[in-house]
Parts: C-alpha cells; sequence; structure tokens
C-alpha cells in the first residue's frame, strides 16, 4: 500500500466516529413529560412512539427521547419540567393531563409543548383558542372529564338499583377533580342518586377509601378521570373485584386490566395523536399554528367477564350499545 492511500484511510477512520459523533448531537431531543409510571404506562409510550414515527421520527435512529415520569407524584411535575428546560430539549410531549401541561407551560415560553389534557385548554389558559393556539402549546383535548353525566347514567342503567355512589378524585389534580365534583352531584339528584367523595392521592389513600366505602357499603363506585389513576388501574380494578364493588372507569385501559365498565375517548390514541404533533413540531411547524385536536370518538367498553363475576346481568340494551364487550 502506498504511503498516500494509507494515510487517506487511516484518517478516513478517525472521521467516522467524528461524524457520528456529529450525527448524534444534531438529533432532536423531545422531553416526554407524564405523572405515569413506566411500567403502566408502556403500551402508551408505544403509541407515543408510533406517532412520531408516522411523521419519520424513529427513537435511537434520528430523535432521542427523555422520559420524566413522575409515578404519580404530581409534586415532581415542577422540578423536572425545569430539567428539560435546562437540558433545552427540541420540545415537550405533555400527554399527562392539565397539571402536567400546567407545569411544562410555566417552565418555558419558548420550547414548543405539545399536551394531551381531558379539559377545555382555552379554560385552562393553555392556548388563546382552538384553531389558533398563539404561543408555544397546541395538542389534544381528550374530553374524559366532560362526560360525567353521561358516565353516571351508564351506571344507573347497569345497576337500577343502586343509591349510593362512591365517587373517587385526585385532590392534587386540583382541576380536574373539580370539575368532577362539580358534574357528579349536578347530575346525581335527577337520577334518585346520593353521592359520598373519597378523596386519594398515593397507594395508602386508595387502600384506605376502599376500606371506608365497603364499610359503608357503597352500591357502586364512579372513578374520575386522573392519570395517577390510571397509573394505578391495577390497584384499583383489584380492590373493585376483591370487594365486588362494581365501578365504572373513564378509560378503556381500566376494562383491560379487568374492571367493568368504561366510557370516554382512547387515551392511547391520545399519545398517538401527541406523537404525531410532536414530530410535525420537529419537521418546523409552529405550535401558534397547530389548531388543538378534539376527540369526536368516544368508546364504551365492558367486561362481560367481571360482571358475571359480579353476579350481574348486564341489560341487553347496554350491551348493544357497547363498543366492544369483553368476553
Amino acid at each position: 500500500m502506498k504511503r498516500r492511500q494509507f494515510i487517506t484511510l487511516v484518517g478516513g477512520a478517525a472521521a467516522w466516529p467524528l461524524a457520528a459523533r456529529a450525527q448524534q448531537a444534531a438529533m432532536p431531543v423531545v422531553g416526554l413529560l407524564s405523572p405515569q409510571s413506566r411500567g403502566a404506562a408502556s403500551q402508551l409510550l408505544e403509541a407515543f412512539r408510533r406517532g412520531l414515527a408516522e411523521t419519520g421520527y424513529v427513537e435511537g435512529q434520528n430523535v432521542a427521547i427523555e422520559y420524566r415520569l413522575t409515578e404519580g407524584r404530581f409534586d415532581r411535575l415542577a422540578e423536572m419540567a425545569a430539567d428539560l428546560v435546562r437540558r433545552q430539549v427540541s420540545a415537550i410531549s405533555v400527554p399527562g393531563g392539565s397539571v402536567a401541561t400546567l407545569a411544562a407551560k410555566a417552565a418555558t415560553q419558548t420550547i414548543p409543548i405539545v399536551f394531551g389534557v381531558a379539559e377545555d385548554p382555552v379554560k385552562l389558559g393553555l392556548v388563546a383558542s382552538l384553531a389558533r393556539p398563539g404561543g408555544n402549546l397546541t395538542g389534544i383535548n381528550f374530553f374524559t372529564a366532560e362526560v360525567v353525566a353521561k358516565r353516571l347514567g351508564l351506571l344507573r342503567e347497569l345497576l337500577p338499583s343502586a343509591a349510593r355512589i362512591a365517587v373517587l378524585v385526585n385532590p392534587t389534580n386540583a382541576t380536574n377533580a373539580e370539575a368532577t365534583v362539580r358534574d357528579v352531584q349536578s347530575a346525581a339528584p335527577a337520577m334518585g342518586l346520593q353521592i359520598q367523595i373519597f378523596n386519594a392521592s398515593t397507594n395508602s389513600e386508595i387502600d384506605a377509601s376502599f376500606a371506608t366505602l365497603v364499610r359503608e357499603r357503597a352500591d357502586a363506585l364512579f372513578v374520575a378521570p386522573d392519570a395517577f389513576f390510571t397509573a394505578r388501574r391495577v390497584q384499583l380494578v383489584h380492590l373493585a373485584t376483591r370487594h365486588t364493588i362494581p365501578a365504572t372507569y373513564p378509560v378503556r385501559e381500566f376494562v383491560e386490566a379487568g374492571g367493568l365498565m368504561s366510557y370516554g375517548t382512547s387515551i392511547t390514541d391520545m399519545y398517538r395523536h401527541v406523537g404525531v404533533y410532536t414530530g410535525r413540531i420537529l419537521k418546523g411547524a409552529k405550535p401558534a399554528d397547530l389548531p388543538v385536536v378534539q376527540s369526536s370518538k368516544f368508546e364504551l367498553i365492558i367486561n362481560l367477564q367481571t360482571a358475571k363475576l359480579f353476579g350481574l346481568n348486564v341489560p341487553a340494551m347496554l350491551l348493544a350499545s357497547a363498543d366492544e364487550v369483553i368476553e
């Protein structure tokens, strides 16, 4: 081998690591902030990555994801949002509800934020309007907090003799909890239902709430839409089954874990939408110009196995109206 060819070969080999490092350094980084836990949210996180992939971004190939999952600790959201800002991520994806989104909004006015919230994002002060958000935030409004009366009516249809309904809310998610309590208490009298509110923001408080509602013989349980409750769905479903408490849940993930019935929009699809919007922003779209997407499909899911375990006969009309029956 000639000396010039050898120098060229060695120089090229040395340049490869530099090129790889330069490519890695140029790779956009997305911060994902959520009060979920990694194990409970594995399916949701996969849906987020699937949404990113629909826009051409694959984790580890041309995008990096910094996960900040608080394991139900809402008090850590502000700290983790600030950490993502310090790391100068390209965008912050917040599919974990209004508390997480408000924490991200407080942390930065410049980094693009893509949210997934159950409440009206205009009323929350996240965007100027749904059509033209106008700032550094946009995302998905998936309405689970706005179908409370419908869910209560479906529970009444399933349990026509029920009179006392326990309602479980997370007080650390104040906006959501207050809206749920207000809507339940507004709808209950016309259905002849008595409502008792239970607060839980930790695993032990969930256990304590069940102990009390069982002792006081609640006829059924209404679980508020909340990211912490979704993360603790196995615990909630286990306790409801153990004590034979018929329960209605806000999303299908509870029913897939063995819960009795859910009515709401798809959280999995919401995570995918957040991924799609995040990818569009990485490609150059501005949050101010991306309209907030509103979920338009609501699904009623009934677990017939659980109903039989509880000794319940699900009315034929209710079964006929279900989008999916798990047998």
